[in-house]
Order: structure tokens, then sequence, then C-alpha cells
């Protein structure tokens, strides 16, 4: 049901003196980009009638077909409390794009989900309901503004001020999440130094990413308040934990009931639920390239440091990809722990609805659930159990990813082939580059 009208947004606009909005919308890398206009046009982009210069946003269109259409989603209206000026307030309106003959955009990845989510409607299932963990590192800006690679406490898991130096930046990050209308779970410090983790209420598989993408932005604003840096890389330090985003999903159906939950099992869960896994845990090492999209996704899954390596399953095993919570009934759901903060949020959920709903489909045999740890073991005995692992390196996912025809018509042609451009692109500069690391270790040695 929509929350607002047309006429709605412009009574607000009106009401609260905005002057100021920001036509949002998400590349292929997971970037926010936004048109910025001024509140008299408001009505303009309002009936989709702001144009951009597609061919300058990464993986879009060709120059030939530079004009692209933002289409506001009218739900995504939302007054930016911490962008308020002495002018009036700022907006935002989280945009689908369109082509100038009024079709959906192939490059738009928010565009591309919903279509991937028809399919779920088509098998029974009314939505995908999908909780978040982010986690982030905070790092001290210097008096220039410039980062520098110290992080902003040394704190621990669950630690509090004066060790966790970050406090009151992450209360002021969790205020104005409800400011602006996000239903707060919980926020603390993780496990490593400087690294923090916020956690919000579920939403429906759109609205979630949606509201990932506002959780980011806002979390850097806020930081920067605080005279830090808030970053999603996985992995900016080394030999500690990395930042992952454990991503929570249950399937509901057409009459809003969680599809995961069976009381009459002994685990609770429902055959649509296994299968589910085993389409997810199938297709995982072939969409990680899409969870887990830079060269640096792979220095967090290393045995070690809590990152899943290994393609398994387990109610409460922590050394597996795929968790399943204690709680059960309407909150029985999945946590699929191997997702990094790199991730397009839009992408990263078209592949993984995809792989679930195709475990669903077909009738893959059931992946039975592994109840031992196994950072502990051997590459022998995991292998001997049936656990493999997931890639090493962004180009092996990358090659992975193209091996998958499930995926590709996931992500789209167009998607598919701009993704597989850039990160190859992106590994071979990483490839071709002299790293420090290669400098201290053989300068002298050889």
């Amino acid at each position: 049901m929509a929350k607002y009208t047309k006429d709605d947004i412009l009574k607000i606009a009106r009401e609260e003196n905005v002057r100021y909005i920001r036509l949002m919308f998400t590349d292929i890398n997971g970037t926010i980009k936004s048109v910025e206009i001024p509140v008299g046009r408001l009505e303009t982009a309002l009936d989709g009638n702001v144009m951009f210069d597609g061919s300058s946003i990464e993986g879009f269109v060709r120059i030939m077909e530079a004009d692209m259409y933002l289409k506001p989603d009218f739900n995504t209206w939302l007054i930016l409390s911490w962008e308020e000026t002495a002018y009036g307030k700022v907006a935002r309106l989280i945009c689908d794009v369109y082509t100038p003959d009024g079709k959906p955009s192939l490059a738009d990845p928010r565009g591309n989900l919903k279509r991937v989510a028809k399919k779920m409607e088509r098998l029974g299932f009314s939505t995908l309901n999908i909780g978040f963990e982010p986690e982030f590192f905070l790092f001290k800006l210097n008096e220039n503004g410039e980062i520098k690679m110290e992080v902003a406490d040394n704190g621990s898991y669950f630690d509090l001020s004066p060790i966790d130096g970050a406090g009151d930046c992450r209360r002021d990050i969790v205020l104005e999440l409800e400011r602006i209308g996000f239903t707060m779970e919980a926020s603390h410090h993780e496990v490593a130094p400087g690294q923090n983790e916020i956690n919000f209420q579920f939403s429906n598989i759109v609205e979630a990413c949606d509201n990932v993408q506002t959780f980011k932005l806002l979390v850097k604003n806020i930081a920067r308040r605080h005279g830090l840096h808030a970053t999603f890389m996985p992995k900016p330090i080394a030999k500690i934990n990395g930042s992952g985003m454990h991503t929570n999903c249950s399937l509901a159906d057409m009459e809003g009931n969680n599809a995961f939950y069976d009381p009459n099992d002994p685990m609770g869960l429902s055959l649509t639920c296994r299968k589910w896994i085993t389409g997810i845990l199938s297709h995982s090492r072939h969409f990680c390239a899409i969870t887990n999209p830079t060269v640096n996704s792979y220095k967090r899954l290393v045995p070690g440091y809590e990152a899943p390596c290994y393609i398994s399953w387990s109610e409460h095993n922590r050394s597996v990809m795929i968790r399943i919570p204690a709680t059960r009934g309407k909150t029985t759901r999945t946590e699929i722990r191997s997702v990094d903060t790199a991730a397009n949020p839009y992408l990263a959920m078209a592949v993984i609805l995809a792989a679930g709903l195709d475990g669903i489909e077909s009738d893959l045999p059931l992946i039975a659930p592994i109840n031992e740890n196994l950072f502990a073991k051997t590459a022998e005995e995991r292998e001997a159990l049936g656990v493999h692992n997931l890639p090493d390196n962004l180009k092996e996912a990358i090659n992975l990813l193209q091996e998958d025809e499930l995926l590709k018509e996931a992500l789209g042609e167009h998607i598919f082939e701009k993704f597989i451009d850039l990160k190859t692109q992106e590994w071979d500069e990483f490839r071709t580059a002299v790293t420090e690391w290669e400098i201290k270790r053989y300068i002298k040695l050889i």
C-alpha cells in the first residue's frame, strides 16, 4: 500500500520548507548517485520527467544512448534530517531508471531486482523479508579532513566507553536513524578495534535494499560530524576481523505466514526452507562475485577471523555459511553470513533470491546440516564431509559467475556483462600493481 501520493509529497514539501531534492539511484558498483533539483522542479520529478546522462554512470549505457529518465518511488520520500540548511530542508526520493521509450532500464540494479522478485510471486510467495546486519569501521580524520589509518578506539565485542571510544558516534547514528523512521534493534562495538555493528528492523526485499543504502549514507555523514570516517570496506586492516553484512531471509506465503517455519519438524524448519538453503549453497560459489565483489572481499573470507569460508549450514554452528538463528515461528529465518558490506544490495539479493527459488523449484537433493567446527577440520576432513570452499579470490569468483546460467538470467544480460567487464578490469589492476608487501618482502632479498 502506498504511503505517499504525489499531492502528499508536494504538501509536505511546502509545510516543511523543503528547498532541495536529491533524486537517488544506485549504479552497478553499488554506489549511490543523485541528480539534485530545486523544489520548484519537484512536480516535474514526481511525473518522471527529470532526465540525466546515463553514459556518465559506470555500467549504464553507451554514449549514443545517453538519455535516461528517473521515476521516483513515492514511498521513499524522506527529509534528510542531517542535511538541514539555513535556507530550508533537503529531501530525497529513490528512483528507478527508465529509457526514453518508457521501459525499465536494463542497467538499473533496483529495477532488475523488482523483475527477479516477480518469479517469487509466481511461485506463491508474497515477499522475501530481509534483515541486514551491516558492520563498519571508524577511522580518525586529520586536521585536513583526510583519513588516517588509525581506528577510532581499541574496543572489542560489546565494550563500553571509555574503551569503546566510538560510543557517542554510534549513539548519534542510531538516534538519527530513528529520527528518519528506522525501527532500531541493537547497536554495539564489534570484535575488532574500531569496528561497529548497528541492526534495524527487517523489511521486504526492495525496501530492505533501499534502507541499507540510506543507512550507509547516514553513517558516513554522522561519522564525519565526529571527525571520523566510516568505511564499509570488508577488510581495511590485516590480521583482525573484517566487516560482513549477515543477511537474514524468510519467505512469506500469500497470507503473510512465514514459509520457513514448520512446528512439526524437529528443527522447526519447513521443507521450503531446506530447499531454499540447498539452492543457495548450490549456487554460492558462483554468486560470490556479486555478494563479495572486490579484491579486498577475499581477504575477509579466510579462516581465523569468524568469516565463513566453507559452503555449509547448521542450526547453531558459526563456522558455516548459513546459520539458523534459534528463534522460531514468525521469526524463523536463514542467516547468510558470507555477504559483505561492499556488495550492491540490489544485485546481491537478486542472485540470492534466484538461487533460493531454484532450490525450491528444482528437485535438488537436500544438503544436510554440518554440526561440527569446520575451522578445526583439515581440508581432507572437510572434503570427506562434502564441504567445499568459497572462492579464494576475485578472479576465481568471476570465472565461477560466468559458468552459472541461472545467475546470468537473474542479473540480466546487460548487468551481467558490464559487471564481468568492470570486475575483470579491477582484477587486472590489482594483478599488475606492485604492493607495499612485495617491496618489503623482496626489495632486499632478491
